[in-house]
């Protein structure tokens, strides 16, 4: 007997979506800093959906929970356990882990019990131990170190090196050194180490050694600045400081070209984007060109410019794209000219501006001469190889001269990062013979190899120090901008992509400020000690998953490629070429070729398969056989989860608005014997609460719950899934709803029960006999899913009818009275009698509704004596922006029974919203829903109204 699982019926969603935005502002300890990857999973996402993919749903047992309520009170009891497990704060805490493992064990005895006569029981249901969990598109190794976190054997595997070195990193290394001291000659013998913290105290020590050595080696590289008499009585601010060495943490340069004008052909004048260094409030720091005669120089000021528009523009003309006006003449510089300049080698670069570390926060100079000098003084004897993809989602460098990875690093940050990887590989000789001085075996076994002895150990924490130096590099290019909102540089992937950046902090590696090597070191250190370290087996390998088979009879949880969106291997080569050097001894195998796999990697890219059309055809084809593989070799008793960033480019054709990556994701599942039973949307991003209605910004991911098609299941005609369609889907919106879904996110989740109606056929067919497509098939969904929506009307008051119906025809604005009364007349009220209930104003043959904040402060519900549905929605928009979740609660407590049904008027009106691109509006129908759970909270604390029903809020707890 296979059973249903939670996650194929309910998720407490809004709990789950709150965590994993909180989590994406939580950078030390989170495990997911280690090293970067551009589609890193929420590790709360994914803790609570391996779980409520393991853990069965109460429906499943209707001789224990036989009414809706018991099941619902089943629900909410696991809901609890999945918002705990979700909190920051209960990551590493085994209380409540054991918890959620407990769980998972009691549905697995259950399912064991339950098969014992399954032709491979033995195989497939062994009570002793948990099945396997592998995701074989492992990617940044958020679902395998979840899985192993709820006490899962993990695998994960990857076609990309980077991917995979991060996995081992993440789940393999750890428990195979789980509660190890540290073996430096500093460690604290009376410490007692858990789970990963020896190694991560050993990553900071030998951080730290490699980094002293490397001062001794370049540290002449990196001069302090004087602060002489000369420079403070140029500025007179920085008379604390005179007499004083201060650390320079950064030096800003800005690119140059010769100018375009005849007059000043032989200068080299800079291409600034902004000549504001601090733009603090009272804190204004800038720089000045001063012209003398035919050159100019940099003059760094404190204080607000007479000009802050001009400092803020730079010498960008306009303040926009890649055209320049010359400093010394005024004469436009096109983008053309500077890509022609930067592809004939004419593009250099001069210092504008000094950051250094003072006792009071930043300091900023002018440049000198001696620091630009130090800067170009020595060169590297060794370069990265590997040219920088020409084309990249996202747009990049290279049309300006920046082709090959070593373009985008100067001399001085060669010479530091090849000095950090070498002396890495002398480290890993020092700590192999610490191993051996504390106990470890001299066995000689290398890590590839399984060893577990001093030289795995000494391979372990080069591979910590290898991501340290990755995350130096990413900060030690020339493609990070300095953030002058926050006195701070920016790293190179603030967004997917390798942007040119004309005016960029060159950091000093050797101090401590961000991006350094010390405070890489510090950050790879706490992500490792927030790793499960569990003692579990894992494992991570580089397997190309289109063409390789899946660990057997597996529990699958996976994010897959995205159409168009990434090209990882494009990016990764980035960290790849730093990594082979470092780490080729450790992975040789992994680290064999010059650059990342391409030609595999599945992505629709048009200029890598000769066309649109053939990537498209390259990408469905080959997610197919990815698909078919999970549908084949993963455990029959789970269903399997398969995440998709629903971001793609849209198409318009005669059937309307059309998402090419989204349906051609969802073909290839069903393709390769797939059938869906449940889609999530997960907000992973920090402005969870602002969409952009007409723009693509849904959910950054969906989950797709997939179970293995019915191969006996019958076909069905077109009229037949329709019926079916009206049946079911209006259930499965109610209960949604109930979950309080955000009504942002309600299309996409209700394409889950739609699309398990269309693949419990083995084909749907039209009149003439043609299968139904997947993007009719969702363009039926979406319909029947507006039909179910509309109904819901009859559950609103007429007044409130007459108002949503005015409302998609005008919004706010005004129309004409008789329209109006027409209306009224239709919807069984008056105009008059509108009037009368305080949502509408009508005079001079017009008619309009009053806008949230035009309605009354004094409202009060209970004198109210003719109250509209419309009402209490607009008023409780109209308190929680004034007053916030307390305010509005106060208003729920008044409204008792009443206020569950605005709820679901929200839900409407924001999908006339959505349909009628009112993008304002919009915001606050959905702000209103997603608050609801805080609203009813903070209601319920002060006590339930008198005559409310029992059961009031229990939708809004859930």
């Amino acid at each position: 007997m296979i059973r249903k699982k939670l996650i194929e019926v309910a998720l407490p969603l809004d709990s789950i979506n709150k965590a994993s935005v909180r989590e994406g502002f939580i950078y030390r300890g989170n495990p997911s800093a280690l090293h970067k990857w551009w589609a890193q999973r929420p590790l709360a996402a994914a803790r609570a959906v391996i779980f409520a993919q393991m853990v069965d749903d109460p429906s499943s047992f209707p001789d224990l929970f036989r009414t809706e309520k018991d099941r619902e009170r089943e629900r909410a009891r696991l809901f609890r356990i999945i918002e705990e497990l979700v909190e920051w704060e209960n990551t590493t805490n085994e209380v409540v882990l054991q918890k959620a493992r407990d769980e998972i064990w009691q549905s697995w005895r259950r399912a064991c019990a339950e098969n014992a006569d399954h032709p491979r029981a033995h195989e497939l249901f062994d009570r002793r131990k948990l099945p396997v969990f592998h995701d074989p598109f492992a990617g940044g190794g958020a679902l395998p170190l979840e899985a192993q976190r709820l006490g899962l054997e993990a695998y994960a595997s990857d076609l990309n090196p980077v991917a995979v070195v991060i996995n081992k990193a993440i789940i393999e290394i750890p428990p195979k050194f789980v509660g190890r001291p540290p073996v430096n000659p500093k460690r604290d013998l009376h410490v007692h180490w858990k789970g990963a913290q020896g190694l991560a105290e050993d990553v900071r020590y030998y951080g730290q050694w490699i980094r002293d050595r490397a001062e001794t080696r370049i540290g002449h590289l990196y001069p302090k600045i004087e602060i002489t008499a000369d420079i403070v009585a140029e500025r007179p601010d920085l008379r604390p400081y005179e007499g004083q060495k201060l650390t320079v943490i950064a030096w800003l340069w800005a690119r140059t070209v010769k100018s375009p004008n005849p007059a000043f052909a032989t200068v080299d004048v800079p291409l600034a984007s902004t000549f504001m260094l601090s733009t603090k409030a009272g804190k204004e720091v800038y720089v000045e060109p001063v012209i003398e005669g035919a050159s100019y120089r940099f003059a760094v000021k404190a204080g607000k410019p007479n000009d802050m528009g001009a400092a803020k523009a730079g010498t960008k003309a306009n303040g926009r794209g890649a055209n320049f006006l010359c400093v010394m003449s005024g004469s436009p510089i096109s983008g053309d000219y500077i890509k022609s300049e930067g592809k004939a080698g004419r593009m250099g670069a001069r210092l504008f501006g000094i950051v250094a570390e003072g006792a009071r926060g930043r300091v900023y100079f002018s440049p000198t001469p001696e620091h630009e000098a130090t800067a170009r003084a020595e060169k590297p004897t060794w370069r990265p190889e590997g040219d920088i993809a020409a084309r990249m989602t996202g747009g990049n460098c290279t049309p300006y001269g920046l082709t090959s990875w070593s373009d985008l690093f100067t001399d001085r940050q060669l010479v530091s990062l090849t000095t950090f990887s070498d002396l890495l590989a002398e480290v890993r000789e020092h700590i192999g013979q610490d191993a051996i001085a504390t106990g470890f075996s001299d066995d000689e076994k290398p890590l590839r190899d399984g060893g577990v002895g001093a030289t795995a150990y000494a391979d372990a924490v080069s591979v910590y120090l290898a991501s340290a130096q990755d995350k130096t590099a990413e900060y030690g290019c020339t493609i990070v901008p300095w953030y002058s909102k926050e006195d701070r540089p920016k790293g190179l992937f603030a967004r997917q992509a390798i942007p040119m950046v004309w005016d960029y902090a060159e950091v000093n590696p050797l101090c401590d400020i961000g991006g350094s090597f010390s405070a890489s070191v510090g950050i790879v250190a706490g992500a490792l000690a927030g790793c499960a370290a569990t003692g579990a087996v894992a494992q991570a390998t580089q397997v190309d998953a289109v063409r390789s088979n899946l660990a057997r009879d597996a529990v699958v949880s996976t994010d897959p490629p995205y159409y168009d969106n990434i090209g990882y291997a494009d990016l990764s080569d980035f960290f790849y070429v730093w990594l082979r050097r470092s780490l080729r001894p450790v992975f040789p195998d992994l680290f064999s070729t010059l650059a990342v796999p391409k030609v595999e990697e599945l992505v629709a890219t048009p200029y890598r398969h000769g066309g649109k059309e053939n990537a498209e055809k390259f990408f469905l084809d080959g997610m197919t056989n990815a698909m078919h593989r999970l549908a084949e070799q993963a455990h029959p008793a789970f269903p399997v989860t398969i995440y998709y960033a629903f971001k793609q480019s849209e198409t318009e054709d005669t059937e309307g608005t059309a998402n090419t990556g989204w349906e051609t994701f969802l073909d290839a599942v069903i393709r390769a014997g797939f059938g869906i039973s449940g889609t999530w949307p997960i907000r992973t991003e920090r402005g969870a609460r602002s969409i952009g209605i007409g723009t693509n910004a849904l959910a950054s991911s969906i989950i797709l719950v997939c179970r293995q098609h019915d191969a006996s299941a019958p076909s069905a005609t077109r009229r037949e899934f329709v019926a079916a369609l009206k049946a079911e889907l209006p259930g499965a919106l109610r209960h949604l709803q109930a979950g309080n879904i955000a009504p942002v996110d309600l299309a996409q989740a209700a394409i889950g029960p739609g699309m398990a109606v269309y693949t419990r056929y083995a084909k749907v067919l039209d009149a003439e006999g043609n299968a139904v497509s997947v993007r009719e098939a969702l363009a039926l969904i979406n319909a029947t899913l507006d039909e179910a929506l509309a109904e819901q009307e009859g559950d609103f008051d007429a007044d409130s009818r007459w108002a949503m119906a005015w409302f998609e025809q005008n919004g706010f604005a005004e129309g004409e009275y008789g329209v109006a009364e027409t209306l009224s007349k239709a919807k069984n009220t008056s105009v008059g009698g509108l009037a009368q209930t305080g949502i509408l104003d009508s005079r001079r043959g017009k008619v309009r509704l009053l806008k949230p904040e035009e309605l009354p402060a004094n409202w009060d519900p209970a004198t109210d004596p003719r109250l509209t549905s419309w009402e209490v929605v607009h008023h409780l928009i109209r308190v929680l922006g004034s007053g916030g979740e307390s305010a509005a609660a106060e208003l729920v407590a008044k409204l008792g029974a009443r206020a569950e049904t605005a709820r679901e008027l929200a839900y409407r009106l924001y999908t006339i919203c959505e349909r009628k691109k009112r993008a304002t509006e919009a915001l606050a129908y959905n702000g209103l829903v997603q608050s609801w759970p805080e609203i009813v909270r903070l209601a319920q604390e002060g006590g339930k109204p008198a005559g409310a029903e029992p059961d009031l809020f229990a939708a809004g707890e859930r």
